[in-house]
């Protein structure tokens, strides 16, 4: 069987594990498990979104929506931005990813990644012949540095992704360092992808930047707050000729029919969004207070939806604690398959008030 090189030297992705996986492995029931290792909501979709699904289901032999007009226009309202600076993807956010590296990447192209940061990136690039280049976070801060990005652009260079609040440390970059990278490479044929998949939970947004800058790419999901990570869609802000432009490429029913009607009712559920907003700071931060009680742990200030945490002196690694953990019905991430963090980190993500306590109970007990 003949594989192209750049899929034979593509690690595996390793993604977070499912309480069906954990029940089965551990003998627990799945309604036990406490699962804070994939950064979702834990309340739940909207309400209207579960009734709009169930009212459209015996639809489903018939072909999606392709243009996705109505869709467009409450993403755009959401995000005060006009319509056709809109486009909507299928996969979550990671189609989107796709359809940046289809539509402006060429084999030898380089994109700059600071690391730690998401990984899936490098994932979806890689096939398609682009070479990655790594910046850097300041772990002993938590801050984006700004110079290892700026010195790692050359003349082969085509995208850099900021991630903000970055997965996994939960930093925010403050927009004058994305305006400072924009500025670099305004009069390049650079791409600068701010990926704001946990934007509401930082309170905090670039969407401004899109007016001043063409180079300016900002990626979302309604897989956090918006409570619809089994459902898959993602979307892109941009400009119009750089969307355009991606059109061309997006494959034309890439969101199901039932992805566009739970997204089209969630967007509408102001109150929804707004508890989801709500209830999921409380819990970042009740999880912060707490976790930072623990003197053997070093607990990352986030603006996410999960908190980064250095376990180093409690005397486990990261693939050890998580175990322990899972015993207990407790999933969390072991961050060992991060770029740029050893075996010493782990990822919380936000529970209910409810299931936090019980984490806390257990990870106490454990330490």
């Amino acid at each position: 069987m003949k594989v192209r090189k750049e899929v034979k030297e593509l690690d595996p992705y390793v993604p977070g594990r499912s309480q069906d996986e954990i029940a089965e492995e551990f003998g627990l029931k799945k309604e036990d498990i406490i699962k804070l290792g994939s950064n979702e909501n834990p309340w739940g979709p909207s309400k209207k979104a579960i009734a709009a699904i169930s009212k459209e289901l015996d639809t489903i032999n018939r072909y999606p929506e392709s243009n996705l007009s109505d869709l467009k226009e409450e993403i755009a309202s959401y995000s005060s931005v006009n319509v056709d600076e809109v486009i909507i993807g299928g996969d979550g956010a990671d189609e989107i990813i796709d359809i940046l590296a289809k539509t402006f990447i060429e084999a030898g192209d380089e994109f700059i990644v600071p690391l730690p940061s998401y990984m899936y990136y490098e994932y979806l690039f890689k096939p398609y012949g682009a070479i990655p280049v790594y910046g850097r976070w300041n772990l002993e801060d938590n801050t984006l540095d700004l110079d290892s990005v700026l010195n790692a652009i050359t003349e082969k260079t085509k995208m850099i992704f900021l991630c903000s609040p970055n997965n996994p440390t939960g930093a925010l970059i403050p927009q004058e360092e994305i305006i400072e990278v924009l500025e670099e490479t305004k009069n390049s044929d650079i791409i600068v992808v701010v990926d704001e998949a946990y934007f509401e939970y930082s309170l905090k947004n670039n969407v401004n930047l899109i007016n001043n800058y063409s180079n300016v790419f900002i990626m979302r999901t309604m897989s956090k707050v918006m409570g619809l990570a089994g459902m898959r869609i993602g979307y892109g802000l941009a400009n119009r000729e750089m969307i355009q432009y991606m059109h061309r490429i997006k494959p034309v029913f890439s969101l199901t029919k039932l992805s566009y009607f739970a997204a089209l009712n969630t967007l509408k559920d102001k109150t929804y969004i707004e508890e989801s907003i709500k209830k999921g700071i409380e819990s970042r931060e009740f999880l912060f207070t707490e976790l930072s009680k623990i003197a053997s742990l070093n607990v990352f200030k986030s603006y996410s939806n999960y908190i980064l945490v250095g376990i180093k002196e409690t005397g486990f690694t990261a693939n050890k604690l998580a175990k322990e953990l899972l015993k207990k019905g407790v999933i969390v991430r072991d961050c060992t398959s991060f770029k740029g963090l050893d075996e010493y980190w782990i990822r919380i993500s936000i529970g209910t008030i409810e299931e936090d306590k019980r984490f806390l109970a257990i990870i106490n007990d454990i330490l």
